[in-house]
């Protein structure tokens, strides 16, 4: 070979391969968007989900009761919510349950040294690795005058009506 007739039609051919394979790169990637700003999305409904459940069980049954989650705080019946909550939060309308879990803690002012206390009101199963994406619900109960003061309660909480802080962490396994 001697002459370089097809040399302008081969750099024809390699810049047009260029052209095509850079714009089957661009269509490829602007059709899967991503955004780190939707991983946020199911967070967010299980924490909607846990609120709801603690505002469901919050309201009384009937006008001038006592609702089911200011009877498991004044109780102090951390088995009793746990199971309540967790059957709540896991029903379907499929019928199978999810797979949710939750712990518990309340937070109340000390009566003695004005301070700001909590205790583990239902403690976290074996399920709990400290890598799940855990979400927060919380709600204010209105305890009434507990008198007696129920068993396993801290010495320092006050008797006397009161507002104390139900938090709940939900996760899942």
């Amino acid at each position: 070979m001697v002459n370089d007739a097809g040399q302008l039609y081969t750099m024809e051919g390699v810049a047009a391969g260029v052209i095509m394979l850079l714009a089957a790169y661009i269509v490829v990637s602007t059709t899967s968007i991503y955004t780190t700003g939707d991983t946020h999305i199911p967070d967010m409904q299980l924490e909607q989900l846990g609120s709801d459940v603690l505002a469901m069980m919050d309201a009384p049954d009937t006008n001038g009761t006592t609702s089911a989650l200011e009877t498991f705080v004044s109780t102090n019946n951390g088995t009793g919510f746990n199971s309540t909550f967790l059957g709540y939060c896991n029903a379907t309308t499929r019928g199978t349950l999810d797979n949710l879990h939750m712990s518990a803690n309340i937070t109340y002012r000390d009566a003695n040294a004005n301070k700001i206390n909590e205790y583990p009101f239902v403690a976290p199963d074996n399920t709990w690795t400290g890598r799940e994406s855990a979400v927060r619900a919380t709600r204010w109960v209105q305890l009434p005058k507990l008198s007696p003061k129920p068993v396993g309660m801290p010495g320092d909480m006050r008797t006397d009506p009161q507002a104390v802080l139900v938090e709940v962490l939900l996760w899942r396994a």
